[in-house]
Order: structure tokens, then C-alpha cells, then sequence
């Protein structure tokens, strides 16, 4: 399989201009509506949920739904904001790209390198709990035959073509989106038709008894946070996929408006309907919510239907990791900010040297969750939300920064505006600071700031190395003119429907 020129542009102080204007990446468009929307269903769904849950139900009692909608709101502010920024201009480099842009090169060379750092280290996790979720049925494979039969698996769906990863992607979606909705649809059942033994204890007032809505304090509750933050995480990678998306105008926005039902549905609404049907009490650490209702309902098997559902959750996650690190390599080495070997693609479109790349990293952390599981699991969700936080902030900083140009007349105004403006981002940035404060003040995860200076030092010096050999790819880029608008979605009329 050869390789193909970057065809985004020769020199990399020139390479981001076709991204600029949102023109011919030279990624295939494969992804449609139905890939995208499913990406976006799947990235607000992982094994924060299913399983990070237990542990903070077991923290925070009932309070925790409260926790989930005020979080959700933010995600929602986070998202519209990104949706505007990506009808200013599509570009796969997607945040990345708008934080050079707006608030200058390092801002974006930062912003690049640590998504992808998340994403290696999220695949790391994801991975080895993978392989573990196989040893319930077939406990003689070995934890790491597993793991890497899954690397191999995942990085040939991302190498023959962003379609298959779509595809792949789609299909690991529907289980999780299934299987939620069908514990919703039975739990529903237990309180109003008193379906099974469980009828007989089901209860609405499970949610404000044993001690209350918020039974062991405010402040406990807020520190469950990183935890939901966790959860979240993903929610942006639909804008990685503007540069290959077959429709950015119509399928991205359409995504994205979607955000605030499924939060409402698979977050608060699961999280809600199990709280009835199993009082938070007996909810431990460690121990799934959905593992505890389906016990408590009686749903034969149901121990295993839940170890299947994790399963493709965590191999969901690790394969959109593949694909948001490749693509994110690629941005930064097309815009001179990384290895140029990261800027070509192969003969199908991929950008398959940085994906392999990732791979590579992550199957070093088989070895790494081997020796130390437990310890490496809460160690990497910590710095993954931090990563995210991060990255958000970014998205709300970029926004705001873009307002102002639009105001000014210095940039093209998007047609899908986020509501409330730069207000709203502005206050989902304070929320994201509360986020922050709180995971110093959680001794689990207080140790995912330590390694924030040293991150912040190495990126530093590779940033300064980087500008004395080109200082033009760290050139501050210019805006879109305002008679350079992105237009709308085209009409739906018979020839476009």
C-alpha cells in the first residue's frame, strides 16, 4: 500500500492553509450521517458510565443525577461552541487548529499534542480492560494475547479506511445506546407495572430516602465531578471527523444538537430509573449499576450481558483513540509542529504512520496496567480528565476569541451559532476551573496535576526546537475573511434529501 503526498500543501509553514479554509484535506469523506451521529451518541457513552458509576453513586447517593445534568449543561455550552467554530471553518485539526488561530501557536501546539497524549493513555486503559472483560468467559487466554489481538484488530479497521472505522464504530455504538435504552425500558416496567421481585421494593422515594438527596454532604458530592467529567469524555471527538465527514454542513450541527436528549436519556435518565429500582445504599465501588439493577430484577445472565456491553464500550473507546490520534498527529505534523513523516497518507487516505505510532504506545501500556492495574486505571482516568478539561477550555477560550474577531469584523460569522455567546462560554470556563480545584483537592486524583509541569516543560522545549528550525509553521494564522463565510446547510429538497 503506497503512500500519497500530504496534499494539504508543501512547506509547513503553508501546509495549514487549505485547512484554513476548510478545503480538500486530502482525507476521504467517508463518514456518513448515520457514522456521525453514532459517533457522537457513542462518545457521551463509555465505561465512565458503566462502570465508573458504582464508585460514585457509592460517594455521592442520589445527588449524583444533579451532578450529571449540571456537568451535561456545560458539555452542551462546550459543544455549541465547537459547533460554531466548525461551520467558521471544517478542518480535522478541529480545536487544535482554532487554538493557533485564536489564541496563538503554542496555545495550539499544546493543545494538539496533549489530546493526543489522552487519547494514548485512555487506549492504554481501554485495552487491557478489554482483554480483562474476556477472561469472564475464557479465563485461560492470556491478559495479554487478548489485549493485543485487540490492537491488532482496531488498528486494521483504522488502516483500510475511515469508512470500515466508522462502520466498526457504529456497530460498537448501537450495543451500548441498546443496552442502555433496554435497561431504561425495564426499569420503567419494574416501578409502574411491577415487573419481577424487584416490583416489591421499587421505589421513586429511593432518590431523596437514606439520608436524603444529598446524604453525605454538598461537598462530597462535588468531588464525584472528576469522575462525571470522565464520563464525558469524548464528547468533542465528533469534531475530529469534520475533515471526513461526507457532509460536514448538515450531519456535524445535526450531531451536536442531539447532545442535550442523550444526556438527558442515557445519563440522567439511566442513572435516575436505577437509583429507583436499587437504593444507593447497596451500590459499591468496583461494581457496575447496571450489574446491581439486572441482579436485583432478576434478568438471567444478566452479569454477562453487562461484561459484553463493557466489553464494546472499552473497545469503542480505544478505537476512536486510533482514529483521534492519527488524525491529530498528522495536524500538527502538517502544520509544521511535528515529525513530517506523521503528514502522509497512504494510498486509502489514512494517516497510518501515526496511528501506528499510537498503537505502539499503547501496547506498551498492556505491560504498564499489568503490573500495577488498579493503581495505573485511576492514575490514568485522572489525567485524562485533566487532558479534557484542557481541552474544553480551549474550545471556550477559542470562542470567545472568535467572537470578538467577528464583532471586530476580522472573521467570517458562522450561520450555527452557540447560544449565548461568549457569555456562556465564559461561565462554562469558570465551571471547568471548579473542575480543576476539585481534583486537587481529591487525593486519588490529585497526583494527575504533578506530572502537569513536567508535561508543560517537555513541550515547551520541543516547541522552541521546533520554531528555530521553521519559524514560519508557528506563524500566528490569519482569520477567514467575513466574505469568506462557510455557507449553510443546503435545502432538503428532492435532489439533496
Amino acid at each position: 500500500m503506497g503512500d500519497v503526498a500530504d496534499k494539504t500543501g508543501g512547506p509547513a509553514g503553508t501546509a495549514g492553509t487549505a485547512g484554513a479554509a476548510g478545503t480538500d484535506e486530502g482525507y476521504a469523506r467517508g463518514l456518513g450521517s448515520r457514522q456521525i451521529q453514532m459517533i457522537a451518541i457513542g462518545g457521551a457513552i463509555g465505561t465512565g458510565l458503566f462502570l465508573g458509576a458504582g464508585r460514585a453513586i457509592h460517594q455521592a447517593g442520589p445527588s449524583l443525577i444533579l451532578m450529571y445534568a449540571v456537568a451535561g449543561v456545560a458539555i452542551f455550552v462546550i459543544m455549541r461552541a465547537l459547533g460554531e467554530l466548525l461551520t467558521y471553518r471544517p478542518v480535522s485539526g478541529s480545536f487544535a487548529d482554532y487554538a493557533r488561530e485564536f489564541l496563538g501557536p503554542f496555545a495550539g501546539f499544546v493543545t494538539g499534542w496533549t489530546y493526543w497524549l489522552m487519547w494514548v493513555v485512555t487506549g492504554m486503559a481501554e485495552v487491557t480492560a478489554a482483554a480483562t472483560y474476556v477472561a469472564y468467559w475464557w479465563p485461560w487466554i492470556p491478559q495479554w494475547t487478548a489485549a493485543l489481538g485487540f490492537l491488532l484488530l482496531l488498528f486494521a479497521a483504522n488502516l483500510i479506511s475511515v469508512r470500515l472505522f466508522g462502520e466498526v464504530e457504529f456497530w460498537l455504538s448501537m450495543v451500548k445506546v441498546t443496552a442502555i435504552a433496554g435497561m431504561i425500558l425495564i426499569g420503567v416496567g419494574v416501578l409502574t407495572l411491577g415487573v419481577s421481585a424487584a416490583g416489591d421494593t421499587a421505589s421513586v422515594g429511593h432518590l431523596w430516602r437514606d439520608g436524603g438527596v444529598f446524604p453525605k454532604g454538598v461537598g462530597s458530592t462535588l468531588l464525584t465531578l472528576q469522575i462525571v467529567m470522565f464520563a464525558y469524555l469524548a464528547v468533542e471527538l465528533v469534531g475530529v471527523t469534520a475533515g471526513e465527514a461526507e457532509n460536514p454542513r448538515e450531519t456535524l450541527p445535526k450531531a451536536i444538537n442531539t447532545l442535550p436528549w442523550r444526556i438527558g436519556l442515557f445519563y440522567v435518565g439511566a442513572l435516575a430509573v436505577i437509583l429507583c429500582v436499587v437504593p444507593w445504599t447497596e451500590f459499591r465501588p468496583g461494581v457496575s449499576p447496571f450489574v446491581a439493577a439486572f441482579a436485583r430484577i432478576g434478568i438471567p445472565f444478566g452479569a454477562g450481558i453487562v461484561n459484553f456491553v463493557v466489553l464494546t464500550a472499552a473497545l469503542s473507546s480505544c478505537n476512536s483513540g486510533m482514529y483521534s490520534t492519527g488524525r491529530m498527529l498528522r495536524d500538527l505534523a502538517v502544520n509544521g509542529q511535528g515529525p513530517r513523516v506523521f503528514a502522509r497518507l497512504t494510498a486509502r487516505r489514512t494517516p497510518a504512520a501515526g496511528t501506528l505510532a499510537s498503537v505502539a504506545l499503547m501496547s506498551v501500556g498492556v505491560w504498564l496496567n499489568y503490573a500495577d492495574p488498579e493503581g495505573a486505571f485511576t492514575y490514568i482516568t485522572a489525567f485524562a480528565t485533566v487532558a479534557a478539561v484542557w481541552t474544553w477550555a480551549v474550545i471556550l477560550a477559542s470562542h470567545i476569541r472568535y467572537r470578538a474577531a467577528v464583532r471586530a469584523g476580522r472573521a467570517a460569522a458562522a450561520w450555527f451559532t452557540a447560544p449565548g455567546g461568549a457569555v456562556a462560554s465564559a461561565l462554562a470556563l469558570a465551571f471547568l476551573a471548579l473542575v480543576l480545584v476539585l481534583i486537587g483537592a481529591d487525593a486519588d486524583a490529585r497526583i494527575s496535576l504533578y506530572g502537569v509541569p513536567l508535561w508543560l516543560a517537555l513541550l515547551a522545549g520541543g516547541y522552541a526546537l521546533l520554531k528555530r528550525r521553521d519559524p514560519a509553521a508557528f506563524a500566528r494564522r490569519a482569520h477567514l475573511p467575513p466574505e469568506a463565510r462557510q455557507p449553510g446547510p443546503l435545502p432538503v429538497t428532492d435532489a439533496t434529501a
